[in-house]
């Protein structure tokens, strides 16, 4: 099998990938009983080259919910009825995974609410303050 070429020196070598075809699930009458056409893209993410430690580690985090027993990325595709266009579909799929644990995350800048907004609030708070003063005095039962 051929290997992915991502971009910047990021590539999923032929021996990384392994697929399986299967019978697809949903409507295509008697079809769909006798042709493999949905496929199943294995990736060993630790055999990907030119992937740096943190994008790594970002592809873990990112492909945790995909990935199988043997900790290999798994993508299914059974977009289409031909089991070489959903091929390509999971290849394109792993394409955009890999694409997405290249680009590191936006720094997150610390804010400080506005007073207007620190005023809202302290006023929300005393008149739930209130609130609950007064529903305590009411419920009591003077003798």
């Amino acid at each position: 099998m051929d290997g992915i070429a991502v971009g910047e020196g990021v590539v999923v070598p032929g021996a990384a990938l392994s697929f399986r075809a299967v019978r697809a699930s949903g409507p295509g009458g008697q079809n769909v009983n006798k042709v493999a056409s949905k496929v199943e893209l294995r990736v060993d993410h630790a055999r990907i080259e030119g992937l740096s430690p943190d994008a790594r580690e970002r592809l873990r985090t990112l492909a945790a919910s995909r990935l199988d027993a043997d900790g290999r990325l798994v993508v299914v595709s059974q977009r289409t009825r031909d089991q070489h266009r959903n091929l390509e579909d999971a290849r394109a799929k792993v394409r955009h995974i890999l694409g997405r644990a290249l680009r590191p995350p936006r720094p997150r800048r610390a804010t400080a609410p506005s007073a207007s907004a620190r005023e809202d609030r302290l006023r929300e708070k005393k008149k739930r303050a209130a609130r609950k003063r007064a529903r305590a005095g009411a419920g009591r039962d003077e003798d």
